[in-house]
């Protein structure tokens, strides 16, 4: 996809994220084809997930929609430097003056070292704005973030993927999706269903209810993602309530 094809801005809003004043960026979910024939996967360490994504059914399916994601990754993947020098000079516009929000990913993830190198200093020149995200790319971001983090960036491990039992739900800020918000208040765990920004603000262990697409509902099956992705034989995780996870709880 040639360059020109690239949107004129780099970040967007959906309807969820602009309720809360949260601008993000998008790849498409998972893997697909490029119009060049590209092969992509944007999500490696996607497990049971990637069967109930809601960024592969709705809106996100639409053409335009697709097209502009797809956009996105071409950008990343020609021309990460341009990328990243277009990304910080949009992030210096007013609208992203002090208190700005950035969502990174509401569909796709870090899907390489250097993809995920080049955020990092995004957020290091743009102290202004917090970034977020959530991600199942937990070997990464043990080796090129926790070390070293920018002071504003916040994350999420994401259960339900091939690293769940990378994953310390004691000490690390952990988000799983539950079959509905009377699954999330029976565990204990603390939904960030009113706002997104719940998932980086709130206690640490955070719920997220089920898409309310038909086939996903059935597949899950009132099974939370990490219960699911422990059934597939990977990433096995088994949350043992401690002292510290249930005060973190109440």
């Amino acid at each position: 996809m040639p360059h020109d094809a690239a949107p004129p801005r780099l970040l967007t809003q959906n309807r969820r994220l602009r309720a809360v004043g949260v601008h993000n960026w998008t790849l498409p979910a998972w893997a697909g084809r490029l119009p060049d024939g590209r092969t992509y996967n944007t999500c490696p360490s996607a497990g049971v997930c990637r069967q109930v994504c809601y960024a592969r059914h709705g809106t996100y399916t639409w053409p335009v929609v697709r097209a502009r994601h797809q956009a996105n990754l071409s950008l990343v993947l020609d021309d990460l430097t341009g990328w990243e020098a277009r990304m910080i000079a949009e992030l210096g516009h007013l609208r992203f003056a002090a208190g700005a929000w950035v969502r990174i990913h509401d569909s796709g993830d870090f899907f390489s070292d250097h993809y995920l190198a080049a955020w990092l200093r995004v957020c290091r020149a743009r102290p202004a704005v917090t970034f977020y995200t959530y991600t199942k790319e937990v070997d990464r971001f043990r080796r090129l973030v926790e070390p070293d983090p920018p002071p504003n960036l916040r994350w999420v491990y994401s259960l339900g993927g091939t690293q769940d039992a990378a994953i310390d739900p004691a000490v690390d800020r952990v988000a799983d999706v539950f079959p509905d918000e009377a699954a999330i208040t029976d565990a204990g765990w603390h939904s960030q269903s009113s706002s997104d920004l719940h998932a980086v603000q709130g206690p640490r262990l955070v719920g997220i209810p089920a898409n309310r697409i038909p086939a996903a509902v059935n597949r899950m099956n009132r099974r939370r993602f990490s219960e699911w992705q422990a059934e597939s034989g990977t990433g096995h995780l088994r949350i043992v309530p401690t002292e510290s996870t249930e005060r973190e709880a109440a």
